[in-house]
């Protein structure tokens, strides 16, 4: 009998679209790791226009999409990595961030400044989520 834990590499197509050299998950046990999500809008596959705001609101839909087409919620994330293309907006993202998450199921959470995110994105997040 093997204890080898299985390990799935998963693309919904829900919001990437194309072959892309990622995984948009991967399922690892009971536990789901996301690549990491920026602004994109699934139909047009264009940053969300209108600044960190919008961006911050697509990353957290998008984020929302990939759980639930791999059956789970926001409520199973554990841990999530927020990278910035400017610091001084994170004031701005935390106020979006926070209405997406149930109170008292707070991820752990890191917030890094970076000086560039891909197709110029103001915010990328990556998450962990476990049931």
């Amino acid at each position: 009998m093997s204890n080898a834990v299985k390990v799935q590499f998963l693309n919904s197509g829900k919001v990437l679209k194309g072959n892309l050299p990622f995984s948009e998950a991967v399922k690892v046990g009971n536990m789901l790791y996301l690549s990491g999500q920026i602004g994109i809008v699934p139909e047009t596959q264009r940053i969300a226009p209108g600044g960190i705001e919008s961006e911050s609101h697509q990353v957290m839909k998008n984020i929302k999409a990939v759980l639930e087409a791999h059956g789970y919620a926001m409520v199973d994330l554990v841990k999530c990595t927020v990278f910035l293309a400017d610091m001084t907006e994170w004031s701005a993202f935390n106020e979006i961030y926070k209405g997406y998450l149930t109170e008292g199921r707070l991820p752990a959470r890191s917030a890094l400044g970076v000086n560039g995110l891909a197709l110029g994105a103001r915010v990328e997040v990556e998450c962990i989520a476990c049931k």
